[in-house]
């Protein structure tokens, strides 16, 4: 007993049966019975007082051993079975289980002997268990084995079973299980529903169960399932989650039996467990899931589980949140049991979890393969999930194409994937244009489905650019935008099914997009009137096919003007272009893309005044103010302005009286300046400033004509007369403008000072588009045309103090090489000729360095400005061996 409590006191665990032989001895040793607690109880009392005398740290952790095993016996232990600690309600109940006989439990355990009962040659019967633990116990302290009731020194181990009391033991428990679950049968019938019968209920079930698992027949027999099923279902939300954990603790236990499983299936319980994947407490969800695990163990069980409505997207929502990494690893033990059945992969993959469907597809049969196709074309994807099924299954959808009978599934699926921009890169990669094309210009396949698949993938590919421009199209290597190619979609226009059609003109409109093969494309349409396959579709009945070769004849008209505008005189479309835009039953795209094809088409003057008419300019004017009032218009919004914007150009290009009558009167300037908002589109601000620079230069023209008198054909003469009449007519001493020197009216809408243009066409050079910088400089240039003229240095001044003349600068000092340098540097040449301005910015050191930049690096025309403005700002010599500008103005 000293080893024992010595081993004690070094902190091992402690059992309830070395704590009961030590009691025994204790007892012994003191020479009081070990069932009379309250004498031993004195004695041990006793015994500690003369051991807190002692100094020994040895005695000192002996005494704290003994302590906590006193701790545990202070009280007088209740009769329990192992784990089995059912409450007798009714005393008086005739059916109601005797208490268990003292010889019922195991001197050791102080509980029911069931596992099995044994007897020593001291003729003491124990639990077997507790008996042989006690046993090692011994013999690691390096005492003999001993009896622990009787404390004498064992000459056999030999353990005989009593066969007689382990029966009569088995017969006690089979009445208190069969009481127990009458018992909990009453409770879980009761109505009202009484929270706590059931709880008590349903913990005596699970301990039944659980302890004595040959006894679950008599919970199924009993209708335990039922009820306990039925109890969940009809008061799920009423019972909390700590109840709901109970219900499914206690049927996880219960599953077991296979009997009770399949009545628990028919009652529907995948589909209760299911909704306690969202239940309050982590312990619901823990036994939800381990139940739904039970059940996946059966094929059967799993493909149920499966079609359960949010089954699989609750499991996956699960087994990825790492937040509570036993749920996951748990739900992820689900769903690999049920990734191994063959019927749930499309559950699956609708769900999210595509990887059984891809090893099938990577390492499956044919057969297999072209199932997995098939399922892949029939679903609906997420981006996410489309571009993890074509980084893994693309080049095995192209290898079926091959296959008569994976053809189809293949081409749906490649179809579907290709709906995601993102895939282009993998599916070109993949080598699918090849084998698409193929099979779109077989002859000999007679199923127009296959063709419009394979058409329809096409087209979304090359929706987007920069990823199939450099790959090989087809077996010859040609790339998309090859000559053989494009005539092979014209070609074949006209001989597919309606439905192809639509996609093949997709096509055309998708490689005469991309800035790469944009311009080769457009020259091969253009080419060898190819452009008359298209034209008849510019009329088509279907509303799709014309609105599509309306976009494709707008692509063309951007690289081929004139050869466009040629051909549509030819076919004379060019007033089925006029009669879209002004019709008002047209669809808002079609008339938008209308305008802009009449915009960039190279019409001469005589059919902008016939095709167009005088009216025509009224009502872009109309239409556009009606945008910019109208902001949720459902037409094209910046298609439309950009379109009529260029229809206005073809206007501000003429110079004779009628043409100048119209600018007047529909106030096109005022019209133009209003289009440079913020908030406009780039190409519609580009636009816009190039009308103010073509009307800005029909103004400055008459104080050219002025300032030098040169002589006039009758139709300058006409339109100088004109001028003089707009601009010079006013009271006895009218005002000059600053700009051209003339008096100028606001209504001539000719000077970009008088119609307030100046300072938007200011904010546009700190615009983020080059294109409309250029644009903006180019109008800003017009009011410098007359530099030779003695009133240059007045427009300056007013040019500097409306702030042109630093926004330039500073534009100058921060843009590279290139257009926009040269077009800059123009200006500040000019405005640099008059002296005191030249004074000014001779010590501006980012403007000298970067005209000397300009001079060292950039292009003829800008080196020679370059050069002149340096001169002007004394930064080098006179070394043309011509007069300086400088001299030149002034004189």
């Amino acid at each position: 007993m000293l080893c024992a409590l010595e081993k004690e006191g070094q902190g091992r665990d402690t059992s309830k049966a070395v704590q009961s032989a030590i009691m025994m001895d204790l007892a012994r040793a003191f020479g009081v019975d070990p069932d009379d607690h309250a004498e031993l109880l004195t004695q041990v009392n006793l015994f500690k007082d003369d051991a807190l005398r002692s100094k020994s740290v040895l005695e000192t952790r002996i005494l704290a051993s003994l302590e906590r095993i006193l701790k545990n016996w202070s009280v007088e232990p209740a009769i329990v079975t192992r784990n089995m600690d059912f409450d007798i309600e009714d005393d008086d109940d005739a059916n109601a289980p005797i208490m268990p006989f003292k010889n019922f439990l195991c001197p050791l355990t102080k509980e029911v002997m069931t596992d099995p009962v044994v007897v020593l040659e001291s003729s003491q019967t124990y639990e077997r268990t507790a008996v042989e633990y006690w046993f090692s116990r011994c013999i690691e302290n390096g005492i003999d084995p001993i009896c622990p009731v009787t404390g004498t020194v064992l000459k056999s181990l030999e353990l005989k079973p009593n066969i007689g009391l382990a029966g009569a033991i088995e017969e006690w428990i089979g009445r208190v299980v069969e009481y127990q679950v009458k018992s909990a049968a009453q409770h879980l019938i009761e109505e009202p529903l009484s929270i706590d019968q059931v709880e008590r209920a349903l913990d005596n079930i699970y301990k039944v169960s659980e302890e004595h698992p040959t006894s679950r027949y008599v919970i199924r027999n009993a209708g335990i399932v039922v009820l306990i099923v039925t109890v969940l279902s009809k008061n799920s939300k009423t019972i909390g989650s700590r109840l709901r954990s109970k219900v499914l603790m206690t049927l996880l236990s219960i599953a077991k039996d296979e009997e009770s499983r399949k009545i628990m299936l028919e009652r529907g319980i995948t589909r209760l467990a299911i909704h306690s994947l969202i239940g309050n407490s982590e312990k619901e969800r823990e036994y939800a899931v381990k139940l739904l695990s039970e059940f996946c163990n059966d094929e059967d069980c799993c493909v149920r589980i499966a079609l359960e409505k949010g089954a699989l997207v609750l499991l996956s929502s699960m087994a990825g949140n790492l937040e509570y990494p036993s749920l996951s690893n748990l739900a992820e033990e689900v769903l690999k049991k049920m990734e191994r059945v063959e019927a749930n992969v499309q559950c699956l993959a609708a769900a999210g979890r595509f990887e059984p469907l891809l090893s099938r597809l990577r390492d499956g049969s044919d057969g297999v393969k072209i199932e997995m196709a098939s399922l892949v074309g029939r679903m609906t994807l997420t981006n996410s999930c489309k571009e993890q099924i074509a980084r893994d299954g693309a080049r095995v959808f192209v290898e079926l194409l091959s296959n008569p009978e994976g053809m189809g599934p293949s081409l749906q699926a490649l179809y579907n994937l290709s709906g995601l921009d993102d895939n282009a890169a993998i599916l070109v990669e993949s080598s699918v244009l090849p084998s698409l094309l193929e099979i779109l210009f077989n002859e000999q396949d007679p199923s127009c489905e296959f063709k419009s698949l394979a058409a329809s993938t096409i087209a979304n590919i090359v929706s987007k650019p920069g990823n199939w421009e450099l790959a090989s199209a087809d077996k010859k290597g040609n790339p998309m935008q090859s000559e053989n190619i494009v005539f092979g979609l014209l070609g074949i226009l006209n001989y597919v099914s309606s439905e192809c059609q639509v996609t093949i003109l997709r096509i055309l409109c998708g490689i005469t997009s991309s800035p790469q093969a944009s311009e080769s494309v457009a020259m091969q349409i253009m080419s060898g009137g190819s452009f008359r396959m298209v034209v008849p579709f510019l009329q088509h009945s279907e509303i799709e096919h014309r609105l599509l070769a309306f976009k494709l004849t707008r692509q063309l008209s951007e690289w081929c003007s004139q050869d466009l505008t040629n051909e549509l005189r030819l076919s004379n479309t060019l007033t089925i272009l006029e009669d879209k835009l002004l019709d008002n039953q047209s669809t808002n795209d079609e008339r938008s893309e209308a305008a802009q094809i009449l915009a960039n088409l190279s019409l001469s003057e005589a059919e902008v005044k016939t095709l167009l008419g005088d009216n025509f300019v009224e009502w872009s004017v109309t239409t556009l103010k009606n945008q910019r009032r109208v902001t949720n218009a459902r037409f094209s919004h910046s298609g439309m302005q950009e379109g009529l914007l260029g229809l206005l150009l073809h206007y501000s290009k003429n110079l004779d009286q009628q043409t100048l009558n119209v600018i007047t009167g529909n106030r096109l300037m005022s019209v133009f300046c209003e289009q440079l908002d913020y908030t406009s589109k780039p190409k519609v601000k580009r636009l816009a400033a190039i009308g103010l620079k073509n009307l800005s230069e029909l103004g400055s023209l008459r104080n050219t004509d002025r300032e030098f008198g040169v002589g006039q054909s009758s139709s300058s003469s006409l339109f100088c007369s004109y001028l003089v009449f707009m601009c010079g007519k006013a009271s006895n001493q009218p005002s000059t403008c600053p700009i051209h020197n003339i008096p100028c009216d606001n209504s001539t809408q000719l000077c970009l000072h008088k119609t307030n243009s100046i300072k938007p066409l200011v904010d546009l050079l700190s615009d983020n588009d080059t294109s409309v910088q250029v644009a903006a400089v180019d109008a800003l240039s017009t009011l410098l045309l007359d530099y030779h003229s003695r009133s240059f240095k007045r427009t300056v001044d007013e040019l500097e103090h409306l702030g042109v003349v630093d926004s330039v600068i500073t534009l100058f000092t921060e843009v590279r090489s290139g257009e926009l340098q040269e077009k800059t540097i123009w200006i500040i040449e000019k405005i640099l000729r008059v002296e005191n301005h030249s004074q000014r910015y001779a010590l501006n050191q980012p403007l000298v360095r970067g005209l000397v930049e300009a001079f060292k690096h950039g292009n003829s025309n800008t080196r020679k400005h370059a050069q002149d403005a340096l001169t002007l700002l004394k930064q080098l010599s006179g070394i043309s061996g011509k007069e300086s500008s400088q001299s030149r103005s002034r004189r």
